[in-house]
């Protein structure tokens, strides 16, 4: 019998247009901690570990970016829903409309911008199914 490929977990590399800016958002604001970077002092491309999420950093020339549109969301699969909602409303990283709600879809979600325009939604899934 022929062994079958299995995925096991994604790595998404948002980009950014200055690493140590995006290193300080991810870990001072939103508890991340730092896995590796390619450069201590001027880092390029840098990953970050938050439980079971990993994401990597990318710089890319900020010149290279016509519109605020158009960039990577991101939607992270949540427990405690509530707690994590609570403790990113105490570091100000919410914009306006950034609400913990329930959807139509079946999930109790709040999403926002990192100061790069990625976008990250944290939900967890109410729909019982």
């Amino acid at each position: 019998m022929e062994e079958k490929g299995y995925l096991h977990q994604i790595h998404p590399v948002l980009p950014v247009w200055d690493v140590i800016e995006a290193l300080d958002f991810y870990v001072n604001r939103l508890g991340f901690r730092i896995a590796f970077a390619d450069d201590a002092k001027n880092p390029k491309y840098a990953g970050i570990l938050r439980d079971d999420v990993e994401i990597h950093l990318q710089w890319h020339d900020k010149k290279m970016w016509d519109a605020d549109i158009d960039r990577p969301m991101l939607r992270m699969v949540s427990q405690n829903i509530e707690a994590l909602y609570d403790e990113f409303s105490k570091v100000e990283v919410f914009h306006a409309h950034t609400l913990l709600r329930e959807t139509a879809w079946g999930t109790r979600e709040f999403a926002f911008y990192d100061p790069f325009k990625n976008g990250l939604t944290f939900y967890r899934d109410v729909s019982g199914a």
